[in-house]
C-alpha cells in the first residue's frame, strides 16, 4: 500500500481506483483509454473536469496530473510529421516509394500514433523498420550494421560455464569480478542556482550465488545514502547544490563478483507446486501490465495445446515470446499495459518480452518474477537489460532471458537453451522488481515508472525527465584469482 503520493503508483492508480471517479463524465479508466487512443484533447479536457471536482485525495489528483505528463512523453517519444518521416526514410531507401510507405504504415512496422487525427511518428520508427521488415533492409543504403552485445551469440563463455556445470554440479559457475563507474549529469541549468539537486543512481543488489562481494569504493558527492537490502530497486542516493552555467554530476564506484547460472532442468522430473503461500506474490495479475486480457488468453492457449508439464509449458511459452522480433521501444511509462503492448505491436524490447513472458507463466501457473539492470562486456559494449526468473519445483527459482533467447544454430542443446534456466555473468542486477519505491522516495513522478536502470533526478520544482539529464557507465573486467577463464 501507498501512503501519500506514491510516484510508482500512479500510471496504474486511475485503472484501480475507479469507485473514487464515480459520477465523472469520463471515468478513470476512459481517460487512460482516451490518452492511449490519441484522444488528447478530450483527455486534457476530461482531466481538467475532474480536477475541478471537490475533496480530490492527493493521489486521485496525482494521477491525473501523471496523466498529463504521460500525454507530454509520448509526444516526446513521437516527435516526427508524416513528412519528416518520409524525408528520413528517403534518405536511406532513395528509391522509397509512396504506396510502400503507406503500406509499412498500415502494417505500423512504421510505429505512429494518430493524435487528435494527426499522424506522429516514433523517434526510432526508421530504424525499427529495418529490424522489422527483411525487404526494407536489404534497401538500406548503406547497409545497416549488425549490432548488439558479445552475449548475443553463442561465444566460449557460454562453453566455459557449460563446462564448469558439468564438471562440478554447481548452479553459480564461471564469475567475474567487475568495477563499475556509474554517473548521472545533469544539464547546465536545468534546475536554477542553489537548488538542491537530488539523484538516484541504482546499484546492485546482494544475491547469494549470483552477486556478491560487493564494495562501495567512492562517491561524489562524499555524503551518499545507500538503499537497504530489502530494496527492490537498490540505489545510491546524493545530492547537491545546482550551480549556474555548469552541469550537476553525481558519481560512484563500486567492484562486485557475478556468478554465470546453469541450471540443468529435466522436464520429467518437474512436478505440480502442492500448496506453497511464500510463492502467491509471483502468481496472478498484477496490473497494470500483467492483465490476463482476452488476447493475451487466445495467444496461450495456441502455444501451449494441450501440455500439461510446466517445464513444458514454459519453454513452449520462452520460444514463442522470443520469436518476437526485437526493436527499440517507447518509454515504459508511456505505456498503460506493456505485456499487452508486446503482444500487439508486432514487435518488442526486452522488457516488454519479459513482461509478456511473465503475464504468460503467471496465466499457466507458473510462478514469474522480474530482474534487471546492465549487461558489460570484456570490451567497451554495455546496455540496459530485463530478464526474470521461473520457479519449477523441485528445481526453484531458474533464471530466464527470453531476449536473448535461442541459439538455434548450436549443436549442443545446453547452449541452444543456455539462457532458459541459465545466464551469464555479464550482466549486474539492480531490480528484483518492477514498479516499486526508491529509498528514499521520490517527492515527484518518476521518469521511468517500471525499471531502474539509469537512475532518478528532481529537485523541489518537479521531476527531472530523460531530456534534463544523461546517464553513463563505464565496467572493467578485474582478474579473479583461482578463476581463469
Amino acid at each position: 500500500m501507498c501512503l501519500g503520493v506514491c510516484s510508482l503508483c500512479l500510471s496504474g492508480l486511475l485503472l484501480a481506483l475507479p469507485a473514487a471517479y464515480a459520477g465523472y463524465d469520463r471515468g478513470p479508466a476512459d481517460i487512460v483509454a482516451l490518452v492511449d487512443d490519441g484522444r488528447f484533447l478530450d483527455a486534457h479536457a476530461s482531466i481538467d473536469a475532474a480536477l475541478a471536482r471537490p475533496n480530490l485525495s492527493a493521489d486521485e489528483r496525482a494521477a491525473l496530473d501523471f496523466q498529463r505528463e504521460r500525454m507530454r512523453r509520448i509526444r516526446l517519444d513521437f516527435p516526427l510529421s508524416e513528412t519528416e518521416a518520409r524525408r528520413k526514410l528517403g534518405e536511406l531507401v532513395p528509391d522509397l516509394r509512396e504506396e510502400e510507405f503507406q503500406a509499412w504504415k498500415r502494417s505500423n512496422r512504421l510505429e505512429h500514433l494518430d493524435i487528435d487525427g494527426q499522424s506522429y511518428y516514433f523517434s526510432r520508427a526508421v530504424s525499427n523498420l529495418f529490424l522489422l521488415d527483411p525487404a526494407a533492409d536489404a534497401r538500406r543504403r548503406p547497409p545497416r550494421k549488425s549490432g548488439g552485445g558479445p552475449m548475443e551469440q553463442a561465444n566460449a563463455y557460454h562453453d566455459e560455464a557449460l563446462r564448469e556445470a558439468r564438471a562440478t554440479g554447481k548452479r553459480s559457475v564461471a564469475p567475474r569480478r567487475v568495477r563499475v563507474t556509474q554517473s548521472i549529469v545533469v544539464n547546465a541549468d536545468a534546475v536554477p542556482a542553489g537548488e538542491t539537486v537530488r539523484a538516484w543512481i541504482p546499484y546492485p543488489r546482494l544475491r547469494p550465488g549470483q552477486q556478491e562481494d560487493l564494495v562501495l569504493l567512492s562517491s561524489a558527492p562524499v555524503a551518499h545514502r545507500i538503499a537497504p537490502e530489502s530494496a527492490q530497486q537498490r540505489t545510491v542516493y546524493l545530492e547537491q547544490a545546482a550551480k549556474a552555467g555548469q552541469p550537476t554530476t553525481f558519481s560512484i564506484s563500486y567492484e562486485l563478483t557475478v556468478y554465470g547460472q546453469v541450471h540443468r532442468i529435466d522436464p520429467e522430473r518437474v512436478r505440480a507446486l502442492g500448496e506453497r503461500p511464500e510463492l502467491a506474490p509471483y502468481l496472478g495479475e498484477r496490473a497494470p501490465h500483467i492483465v490476463y486480457t482476452d488476447a493475451l488468453r487466445r495467444y496461450s492457449r495456441e502455444v501451449v495445446g494441450d501440455e500439461t508439464n510446466p517445464a513444458r509449458i514454459a519453454k513452449k511459452l520462452y520460444a514463442a515470446v522470443d520469436r518476437i522480433p526485437w526493436a527499440g521501444a517507447r518509454e515504459y511509462s508511456t505505456l498503460s499495459n506493456i505485456s499487452d503492448y508486446a503482444l500487439r505491436a508486432g514487435h518488442a524490447d526486452c522488457g516488454q518480452q519479459t513482461l509478456l513472458l511473465m503475464a504468460l507463466l503467471r496465466l499457466n501457473g507458473i510462478p514469474a518474477r522480474w530482474q534487471s539492470g546492465m549487461v558489460y562486456s570484456d570490451g567497451d559494449y554495455d546496455n540496459l537489460h530485463d530478464w526474470g526468473w521461473l520457479y519449477l519445483a523441485p528445481y526453484g527459482w531458474v533464471p530466464m532471458d527470453v531476449t536473448t533467447g535461442r541459439f538455434q544454430d548450436a549443436k549442443d542443446p545446453g547452449v541452444e537453451w543456455f539462457y532458459f534456466g541459465g545466464l551469464d555473468a555479464y550482466r549486474i542486477a539492480f531490480n528484483d522488481d518492477y514498479g516499486t519505491e526508491l529509498v528514499p522516495a521520490k517527492r515527484h513522478f518518476r521518469s521511468e515508472t517500471v525499471d531502474s536502470q539509469r537512475g532518478e533526478v528532481e529537485w523541489a520544482g518537479g521531476n527531472l525527465y530523460f531530456d534534463q539529464w544523461d546517464y553513463r557507465f563505464k565496467a572493467q573486467v578485474l582478474p579473479l584469482p583461482g578463476h581463469a577463464p
